[in-house]
């Protein structure tokens, strides 16, 4: 990257606003060197050394290595690792077992796994391997609209094998299925979060109503009492217990 780029000619590219890659040409090191910092100060990139000349790209390093990670974690994900299942059959199969062995394979391609055929013989059956040949060149045109056959049929000792691996479409049909599931549970999540907090705005909600409530209610009760008609009742008590005792000296020293 910048000054470490040992080659004196290199092809150039930019990336452009919409992240397509531009050509600028053929130019030298310092030329390019130039041409990064006259863009924004950006870095001149080695993508591929062993091309004539070495292609060299012009973008941010660090937004670029993260591009670059984004696409291998992709990558990654949508490519299913695959497993070697294996199915195995004798030359000399019966028709009900040959489709149990069908089924199996056909299961195991539909999951994305490539599949090992065997067919084994014992002692000298060896010498049908002709029937062997035959018998793999059947299943392989019983799955050839999900699979196919990777190279010819190996001979390894007494057995016989050959390698079915999915189609390409097949691959795909895998990987938008789990692209749809993840999908759909991201979108379960984002409902269900919703409903949560839509449950939380209604408890909120029907507190701060009730608090309303109790407020009007306790307003109701205060202004239905006349205050001032209870002190006015304390003023006419007071005058008849005047009338009943009479203003005597024993009376005032008795309330006084």
């Amino acid at each position: 990257m910048n000054n470490e780029i040992k080659q004196g000619e290199i092809r150039v590219t930019v990336v452009t606003m919409d992240g397509k890659d531009e050509v600028l040409g053929v130019m030298t090191k310092q030329a390019a060197l130039a041409k990064a910092q006259e863009l924004g100060g950006l870095d001149l990139i080695l993508i591929n050394a062993n091309s004539d000349p070495p292609v060299c790209k012009i973008a941010d390093y660090s937004k670029y290595r993260y591009s670059q990670e984004k696409k291998r974690k992709e990558k990654a994900k949508n490519s299913k690792a695959t497993e070697i299942k294996e199915v195995k059959m004798s030359y000399k199969i019966g028709g009900h077992d040959y489709d149990v062995r069908l089924k199996a394979a056909t299961k195991f391609i539909k999951q994305g796994n490539r599949v090992r055929a065997t067919v084994t013989f014992r002692g000298r059956e060896v010498q049908h391997d002709i029937l062997g040949f035959e018998l793999l060149k059947r299943l392989s045109l019983d799955v050839e609209e999900i699979a196919n056959m990777e190279g010819k049929p190996r001979r390894e000792g007494r057995m016989l094998s050959a390698i079915l691996s999915p189609k390409p479409e097949v691959v795909k049909s895998i990987n938008d299925a789990k692209r749809k599931s993840e999908k759909d549970k991201q979108k379960a999540k984002a409902v269900s979060l919703a409903a949560r907090v839509e449950a939380e705005e209604d408890k909120v909600n029907a507190a701060k109503a009730a608090l309303d409530d109790e407020k009007t209610t306790i307003g109701g009760v205060l202004d239905g009492l006349d205050l001032e008609d209870e002190f006015d009742d304390d003023d006419d008590m007071d005058a008849s217990l005047d009338e009943l005792l009479g203003s005597t000296k024993v009376a005032d020293d008795l309330f006084a």
